[in-house]
């Protein structure tokens, strides 16, 4: 695979996931360099190595001669099937996200992304009365064990409530089991070894026992079992001033897992935001019965695992 630019910029673990599809993966820089080097650096990838896909990738304005060169270049390639494809395009076909430039110059992706139709949210419902029989079940079992737990390492209240933003971007209170010491100092993102999670707290976490109550919320429609994250209000409004599409993923309800959350390590930053953003698109865009079960069997993966990803 020959990539073409820098207009997205790929992270670590893509790349990693990208080497375990394609052979040979080579970046011909654009920027700000000369029309005739960009050429060149073309030209001796391609002859140097046997590359089946050209991913255009620069929101720089490209010469003529490349542009005469990447349509030849099908022509002599073709014995090879060399296939040329744009960012936007490559990342939702092989990295199931959809792209957001980063600046605002491009909007046609908020034109793509839709609730979901009357059909469509009946078969979620259905899913979500499902998964919340089979998580009220498992409460009834867990709910002890986590209140014995509690009392020796963390006494104090047994769920943790907070105000999240909904669908339409209504707030609504989110439960979950308490994983923190109570009137612990405040920071909005957990980091590595907090010390306000207690140990049967960070069990929880990974998981993902403490989102067992929340099949509370679903039974009152205000989540899906899958869905975007529920985000915490205050966390929103500041993601909204330097991401002002963000609402876009409060077109549907939130979710206990989702797409992003099988997809992405977990955020502590605002890049970190963005990259789940891309990926909650993609699952609102392209939603499927498929696309949930999907969801739902890396969730199990990641419970079983206990990766907090």
């Amino acid at each position: 695979m020959l990539i073409l630019g820098r207009k997205y910029k790929f992270t670590p673990l893509e790349l990693q996931r990208l080497h375990k599809k394609f052979k040979n993966i080579a970046i011909v820089r654009y920027g700000n360099r000369s029309q005739e080097e960009v050429l060149k650096q073309l030209q001796d990838e391609t002859n140097q190595n046997d590359f089946d896909m050209l991913v255009l990738n620069t929101k720089a304005k490209v010469g003529d001669d490349i542009i005469k060169y990447l349509t030849n270049l099908q022509f002599e390639k073709r014995n090879k099937e060399i296939k040329i494809i744009s960012i936007e395009h490559f990342l939702e076909e092989f990295l199931h996200k959809c792209y957001i430039p980063d600046n605002h110059t491009d909007l046609h992706f908020l034109a793509d992304i839709r609730p979901y139709n009357g059909f469509e949210y009946g078969l979620k419902r259905v899913v979500d009365y499902t998964g919340a029989f089979i998580l009220f079940i498992i409460n009834l079992f867990i709910k002890p064990i986590v209140s014995k737990k509690q009392k020796l390492q963390s006494p104090g209240q047994l769920y943790f409530t907070q105000e999240r933003v909904g669908k339409n971007a209504k707030n609504f209170t989110c439960y979950k089991y308490r994983t923190m010491h109570e009137n612990s100092y405040h920071d909005p993102y957990t980091k590595e070894g907090d010390s306000r999670i207690y140990e049967y707290g960070e069990f929880m976490r990974k998981t993902r026992i403490d989102e067992i109550p929340q099949y509370k919320n679903i039974l009152k429609g205000e989540m899906h079992l899958i869905g975007p994250r529920a985000e915490w209000n205050i966390l929103v409004e500041n993601y909204e001033k330097s991401l002002p599409y963000y609402h876009e993923r409060h077109l549907v309800a939130p979710g206990i897992t989702g797409w992003a959350q099988v997809n992405y390590p977990y955020g502590a930053n605002l890049e970190d935001t963005k990259q789940k953003l891309m990926y909650d698109l993609y699952y609102i865009k392209h939603w499927s019965i498929i696309l949930e079960l999907k969801v739902i069997c890396k969730t199990i993966l990641v419970v079983i695992g206990k990766k907090g990803v």
